[in-house]
C-alpha cells in the first residue's frame, strides 16, 4: 500500500484550488460538500466559477497563484489544464506548507483524491493507487446501489443518540443493539412512518435491549478453506464479522485472517506438524473459556473442520462446558487441490471411490490398508504427507503398487503461489527433498495433472501455478 487512507478533518479549514477550468470545477464539485472554506485562484475563471462564486460558495480571486498564497491550506490542487503552470503552483503551495495534489500526475502528488460513495456522515471511499481508475469507478456504482439513500439520515440520528446508548454495556450487547437499529428497526421506522418515528424507533429499542438478558457465548467451527479468501463461503464471512474471539491454525492464510471484525481478538493456536504446536486440550480451554465470558467464538482452521481438524474434541469439549457450538464446513484442500490439476477425484471405469489419508497421527506415521491402496487404479488424497512420503513411498512399494503410478503434490493449493509437482511413486521421496516445499501440500496417489497424462510418466517436472503444460 503506497497511499495510507485517512479522512482528513477540514471543516472551517482552508483549501486552495488553482485553475479556472473544467478540472477545477470537477474537483470542486466534491470539495462544495464539504464544510471546508474554499478558495479558487484562476486568472480566466469560467462562468460556473463566477456562478459559484456570486453564491457564495468559493472565494475566487481572479488571478495566478502567488508566494503565500496557500499559507494555511489544509490541502491545495493544481488544476490548470497545463502541466507547467501546475508545476509552478504545487511548488509554491508545498512552499506554503500545503498538501499538494496535481491532477492526473499521481507521482508528483502527496495525496491522491478516491471516488467516493456520499451517504453523509457514512462516507466509503475507493483507491486504486492511480492503477485503475475504471475499476474504482465500477466499485462506487456497485456500492451506491446497495447502499439505502436514507442510511446517511439514520447515521446522524444515531449519532446524537449514541450517548444514551452507552446504557448498554461495550461490546456484543451494544453492538448488537445499533446493528438491529441500522439494518431492521431504523428502515423499518422510516419506510413505515418517516423521519418523525425514528427517535421514538430507537428508544423503545435501548429499552427492549436494556431488559434483554445477554447472549450466552456460542463457538462457530469454521472451514477457512484452502488459503482463497475468494473461497470461503458466505456463513463463514458472515462469522468472521461477529466474532469476538479467533482462534486459528498457522495454515489459516493472512488474507483471510483480515476478514475478521478489527475489534476481535485474535489467537494464533499454532498447531504445525513436527513442531512447535498449542496442545490440543490447550486450544479446548481456551475455546471454552472464551465461550464462557459471553463471547462470540470462531475456531477458523483451514480447509474443512470435519477433514483431519480434531473437530469431535472440541465439540466433546464445548458440550462438556454447555456451550452451544455450530459446524461452518469449508471447501476442502483437497477439493482445491484436485480442481488445479484438471481432475475429479472419482472418475468412471478408474475409480469409484477415494480414500483421505493423513501422513502421521498422534503416535507417529499413519498406519492404513495399504494392500488396498496399492491396487492399480487406487486414487488417495494424502494429507501431512511430506515429511512421510518415503514411508508412503516405501509402504506402498513394499505391498505391490507400481512403481510408475502417478502421483501429483500441490503445494498452497488456490493461493497465489502454488505449484504443482507431477512425478510417480517411485521418484516421490526425491521429487520432493529437491523441491524444497515451504507451504502446505497435499498429495495425490494415482493422480496425474489433465495436461501430464500424455507424458511419460517417468519424466518429473514442475508445473507452473498459472498453467499445466510443459
Amino acid at each position: 500500500m503506497q497511499h495510507f487512507p485517512v479522512f482528513l478533518a477540514v471543516a472551517g479549514r482552508r483549501i486552495v484550488v488553482s485553475g479556472g477550468g473544467e478540472t477545477a470545477l470537477a474537483k470542486l464539485r466534491l470539495l462544495l460538500k464539504t464544510e471546508a472554506h474554499v478558495t479558487v485562484f484562476a486568472a480566466a475563471p469560467e462562468a460556473d466559477l463566477e456562478r459559484l462564486a456570486a453564491d457564495g460558495k468559493i472565494r475566487l480571486v481572479r488571478r495566478a497563484l502567488d508566494h503565500g498564497d496557500a499559507l494555511c491550506a489544509v490541502i491545495f490542487y493544481a488544476a490548470n489544464d497545463d502541466e507547467a503552470e501546475d508545476r509552478r503552483v504545487a511548488k509554491l503551495a508545498r512552499s506554503d506548507g500545503a498538501l499538494v495534489n496535481i491532477v492526473d500526475n499521481l507521482q508528483d502528488s502527496a495525496f491522491i483524491t478516491p471516488a467516493i460513495v456520499d451517504r453523509d456522515p457514512v462516507v466509503v471511499a475507493i483507491g486504486t493507487e492511480g492503477a485503475a481508475p475504471v475499476l474504482a469507478r465500477a466499485i462506487k456504482a456497485d456500492l451506491e446501489e446497495r447502499l439505502p439513500t436514507t442510511l446517511g439520515l439514520l447515521a446522524r440520528i444515531g449519532k446524537a443518540f449514541r450517548h444514551a446508548a452507552e446504557a448498554l454495556p461495550m461490546g456484543r450487547k451494544r453492538r448488537d443493539f445499533w446493528a438491529d437499529y441500522y439494518f431492521t428497526s431504523g428502515p423499518e421506522a422510516v419506510e413505515q412512518h418517516g423521519v418523525e418515528a425514528v427517535q421514538p424507533a430507537l428508544d423503545r429499542l435501548l429499552a427492549r435491549h436494556l431488559q434483554a438478558e445477554a447472549k450466552q457465548g456460542h463457538v462457530d467451527l469454521v472451514g477457512a478453506g484452502p488459503g482463497d479468501p475468494d473461497l470461503l463461503t458466505l456463513k463463514a464471512r458472515k462469522a468472521l464479522d461477529q466474532a469476538d474471539v479467533v482462534i486459528y491454525d498457522r495454515l489459516v492464510t493472512p488474507a483471510i485472517l483480515e476478514l475478521a471484525r478489527r475489534e476481535a481478538l485474535m489467537i494464533n493456536a499454532g498447531k504445525e506438524g513436527f513442531g512447535t504446536s498449542t496442545a490440543q486440550d490447550d486450544i479446548n480451554d481456551m475455546i471454552v473459556e472464551h465461550a464462557l465470558r459471553g463471547a462470540h467464538v470462531v475456531r477458523l482452521k483451514s480447509g474443512d473442520p470435519t477433514v483431519f481438524g480434531r473437530l469431535d474434541e472440541e465439540i466433546e469439549a464445548c458440550e462438556t462446558a454447555g456451550v452451544t457450538w455450530r459446524i461452518i464446513p469449508g471447501i476442502t484442500a483437497a477439493s482445491a487441490a484436485v480442481a488445479s490439476i484438471g481432475q475429479s477425484l472419482t472418475k468412471r471405469d478408474r475409480n469409484s471411490s477415494v480414500r483421505f489419508l493423513t501422513g502421521h497421527d498422534m503416535t507417529g506415521f499413519a498406519e492404513h490398508d495399504w494392500k488396498a491402496l496399492a491396487r492399480t487404479g487406487e486414487v488417495a488424497a494424502i494429507y501431512m504427507g511430506k515429511k512421510t512420503a518415503r514411508f508412503i513411498q516405501g509402504r506402498l512399494l513394499m505391498h505391490g503398487a507400481d512403481p510408475a503410478t502417478p502421483v501429483t503434490v500441490i503445494e498452497n493449493a488456490s493461493r497465489p503461489d502454488q505449484r504443482i509437482l507431477s512425478t510417480t511413486l517411485s521418484q516421490l521421496e526425491p521429487t520432493l527433498t529437491n523441491a524444497h516445499l515451504t507451504g502446505p501440500a497435499l498429495t495425490f496417489y494415482g493422480l496425474a495433472p489433465r495436461h501430464a497424462l500424455a507424458l511419460s510418466l517417468d519424466q518429473t517436472d514442475v508445473l507452473p501455478a498459472e498453467g499445466l503444460s510443459l
